[in-house]
């Protein structure tokens, strides 16, 4: 069985991470998998980005720049979330379906393949969903109450407010009506939660979805070191109680939660010692925000290189993930992979990494006060500290070692594989 998975980038993004680990996981496990890219940042020679033509390369940057530019020409809107309309191509369709790949396995294609070329494609597709934007309009992430417009329908009337210009949104939603009316989709959501949203879609509520969890390497780099070793290795406090947080591109998107977290660490100082208390963020090099932090911050910068971010988790006392929205953190499970115990919001994929008071606190859903409590009832007692470290390790090898993962993915496979030779016989 050859897969071929299609992917905007192997190395940047969390998106592009997973997708890239993923990947690993089945050549590691012995399966014929290749990856092809737009952007490679792994230098691995399973991962293809196609003829190196510079020029080519050059160019096409310009093009795509100018065609997102015009794609939103006329339109507004007050949702600070990434949007894509579908409309760039690569022109990777031909290159695709004439490969020797058994599967095509789909994940973050914006701006690589656009929603037409999704629907001519002629492989089996399975379908990792990385964020929102598989069954809603332009919208990577998006509202998920019950008058969600991607469970009701983009509607002329339920535009929300904010938006003003064409309704981008509802047209691109509509396009992929209309190009993916044929197409079979084998969905795979890394979480319970994205799965959900999947089912109760009106776009994709009709498709086979499977609830399989991002793999990690849990050898290494995603293994516990002895703390004192990590904090000596990047220059941190060997005293003092750290905060750990974070995330690619530091804490600047409003979705990752961080003036959320800003009120809660407040919380903490004002109910521990003064000087006890470090935050440590990684993904920015220095506050992006006229607001001070409440205690003394060491920024860690961007982090490309894992074998750092992994000194990192096991730097600190506790990791914060503050997110209001997201599909399944790996900030949150390569932290207890490392033997770190995350405090989250009850939400999101959130709910599948962190096992409340087992391997870290769920804060009832934005709620700064129970987020900081939660710090503090990890922080204030060294035993409890030691038993969720080793349960958080412990769960994280049970939920995400790639092992385990890989096994899930090629299940998937075989199905998918079955079905389309059956397919095949009844045509005939």
């Amino acid at each position: 069985m050859k897969i071929l998975h299609v992917s905007f980038g192997d190395a940047n993004g969390g998106a592009a991470r997973a997708a890239y680990r993923i990947h690993r996981a089945l050549v590691d496990n012995g399966t014929h998998s290749r990856m092809r890219v737009l952007h490679s940042g792994t230098g691995d020679s399973t991962v293809s980005i196609g003829k190196p033509r510079i020029l080519i390369k050059r160019i096409w940057g310009r093009v795509y720049k100018r065609l997102l530019e015009q794609s939103r020409r006329g339109w507004h809107t007050d949702n600070p979330v990434l949007h894509s309309f579908g409309q760039v191509s690569a022109n990777l369709v031909d290159e695709l379906n004439n490969s020797d790949a058994d599967i095509l396995h789909l994940h973050w294609v914006s701006g690589m393949l656009s929603v037409v070329d999704i629907g001519r494609l002629r492989k089996p597709l399975v379908w990792t969903l990385h964020d929102m934007w598989a069954f809603c309009g332009g919208e990577h992430y998006a509202p998920d109450d019950n008058g969600a417009r991607f469970r009701v329908g983009y509607n002329l009337n339920n535009r929300p407010l904010g938006e003003r210009g064409p309704d981008l949104n509802r047209k691109t939603w509509l396009a992929k009506q209309r190009a993916w009316a044929r197409q079979r989709f084998t969905i795979v959501s890394p979480s319970h939660w994205l799965a959900e949203c999947v089912q109760s879609s009106v776009l994709l509520r009709k498709h086979a979805v499977h609830i399989v969890a991002n793999p990690l390497d849990t050898d290494f780099p995603w293994r516990p070191v002895p703390q004192d070793v990590a904090r000596a290795a990047l220059g941190l406090s060997q005293s003092a109680k750290l905060i750990l947080t974070g995330a690619v591109g530091g804490m600047c998107d409003p979705r990752k939660g961080g003036d959320l977290l800003r009120a809660a660490v407040d919380r903490v100082m004002q109910q521990m010692p003064q000087g006890e208390i470090r935050l440590v963020i990684f993904g920015q090099y220095g506050n992006t925000n006229t607001a001070p932090w409440p205690c003394p911050v060491d920024w860690l910068g961007e982090v490309r290189d894992d074998r750092v971010l992994a000194l990192a988790y096991a730097a600190a006392d506790v990791m914060v993930v503050p997110s209001i929205q997201d599909v399944l953190p790996q900030t949150a499970s390569e932290a207890q992979a490392c033997g770190t115990p995350v405090v989250a919001f009850n939400t999101g994929g959130l709910r599948d990494i962190v096992h409340h008071q087992k391997t870290g606190w769920l804060a009832t859903a934005f709620d700064t006060e129970s987020l900081g409590f939660g710090m503090e009832w990890i922080l204030k007692d060294t035993n409890r500290l030691k038993v969720l470290r080793e349960c958080a390790r412990k769960t994280a090898l049970a939920q995400f070692s790639q092992n385990i993962i890989s096994k899930e993915h090629l299940t998937i496979y075989d199905k998918v594989i079955g079905c389309s030779e059956k397919s095949m016989i009844h045509i005939k």
